[in-house]
């Protein structure tokens, strides 16, 4: 139904209001059961879709951290890697 949910704290450079957005996207998704929901529900699942980006934006501000912020490009290659390893990457 959707992608999953990446961590956003803590990586350099520090993540945009799009990935905090679709994120958010993602969660209300799971949540709701509702990869494109109806007319009636569009409404409803757009405005909690940004109220999770606010609140979702609030807590990365707010979180602190004595580790070095993180690499994207290298946490992403780790990642492919693992795939790779799982074997659903063929």
């Amino acid at each position: 139904m959707c992608r999953n949910i990446r961590t956003l704290f803590n990586f350099d450079p520090p993540a945009t209001d799009e990935e905090v957005r679709a994120a958010s996207l993602q969660f209300v998704r799971k949540i709701s059961g509702f990869a494109k929901p109806s007319k009636a529900n569009e409404a409803a699942c757009a405005l909690a879709t940004e109220e999770v980006a606010v609140v979702a934006r609030r807590l990365l501000d707010s979180l602190v951290t004595n580790a070095p912020p993180r690499d994207r490009e290298v946490e992403a290659a780790k990642a492919r890697e693992r795939f790779q390893r799982s074997g659903r990457g063929r």
